[in-house]
């Protein structure tokens, strides 16, 4: 009975010295922030030049290019300070364009702008802007270059 009274003392006093004790491993998560899960995005090309100059043509986009694993990419601009995400458009074997897939949303400060260069650059508009008046946005999707469906949203402040 005295072992079982010791052995119960010495677990309480173990129990009460973890919970008080503040491993660095758990002060450096509690520190971290929360980030959004996803960091990175592709968009399949057939023809890199011509995709480039859409993008450019439709949001003023610069590019930056490099060879990944063999497959051609121009990657989009990306600012660490900056919050969002970055991607790249990317030719090869394994990037089939498609309207069926992911849609990525570009920020614009102008839906009717963006979509009236879409169209003077060969993209087509494939669900027109609509507006929510309640969330305070408005989205559109349009076809680019290459056949992707990608979609376009603008906050609008004045609701």
């Amino acid at each position: 009975m005295l072992k079982n009274i010791l052995y119960s003392s010495c677990l309480f006093l173990l129990l009460i010295t973890l919970s008080c004790s503040k491993p660095e491993k758990h002060a450096k998560t509690e520190n971290m922030k929360a980030t959004n899960p996803v960091i990175y995005f592709e968009i399949p090309v057939s023809d890199l030049k011509r995709a480039e100059q859409f993008y450019t043509a439709v949001f003023n986009f610069s590019f930056e290019k490099e060879k990944i694993d063999g497959y051609d990419m121009a990657l989009f601009p990306f600012e660490e300070k900056d919050s969002g995400i970055t991607g790249a458009l990317a030719k090869g074997h394994a990037y089939k364009p498609t309207k069926d897939g992911v849609i990525i949303y570009f920020k614009t400060e102008n839906i009717d702008e963006c979509l009236s260069k879409v169209l003077q650059n060969g993209g087509k508009t494939l669900y027109p802007k609509k507006t929510d008046k309640k969330h305070g946005f408005s989205v559109a999707e349009f076809e680019d270059s290459e056949g992707n469906r990608i979609a376009v949203h603008e906050t609008i402040n004045n609701y």
